[in-house]
């Protein structure tokens, strides 16, 4: 039983996650909180939810620290084929270091130097958006714990 459920249940809070994302990003106007390595983010946090990798310290400051790189780099460096590289890899070895390793925020420094994000980027939808994630996949963990794997 528990073979169909537990996937079923990481598929459905990733869906709603995401979904409330996108509902409140066009609810508030002028924000921004949904951005493509948090597809990847939702994976592990609803599918390994017991995964290091989904730990809220990782993903809230995988996220964050490969985020201020890309913005590090678009404001005082710039945004070069080299420069992309080496962001991304200071972003590895960045969350190596402070054991916040979180492989979708690999992606962070790419997508941000790419578009050219400011330092409000910082706050949404990297910091925003993180912990809406690690809230969801509590509140997906605890339902999870109590009703699941009752059945």
């Amino acid at each position: 039983m528990n073979k169909f459920v537990l996937p079923l249940i990481a598929g459905v809070g990733a869906s709603i996650t995401i979904g409330f994302l996108l509902y409140f990003e066009t609810t508030f106007e002028n924000s921004t909180l949904i951005m493509a390595p948090f597809g990847a983010t939702v994976v592990i946090v609803f599918g390994l939810p017991k995964s290091p990798l989904a730990q809220p310290k990782n993903v809230i400051l995988g996220h964050l620290i490969t985020a201020f790189i890309g913005v590090f780099f678009v404001q005082f460096i710039g945004v070069s084929q080299i420069d992309l590289a080496i962001a991304t890899g200071l972003g590895v070895s960045g969350m190596l270091l402070t054991k916040t390793t979180h492989p979708p925020a690999g992606a962070n420094p790419l997508l941000i130097m790419m578009s050219g994000q400011s330092w409000l980027f910082l706050v949404t939808p990297v910091l925003i958006g993180a912990v809406i994630i690690v809230l969801m996949g509590k509140i997906m963990q605890i339902f999870q714990d109590r009703f699941v794997v009752k059945c």
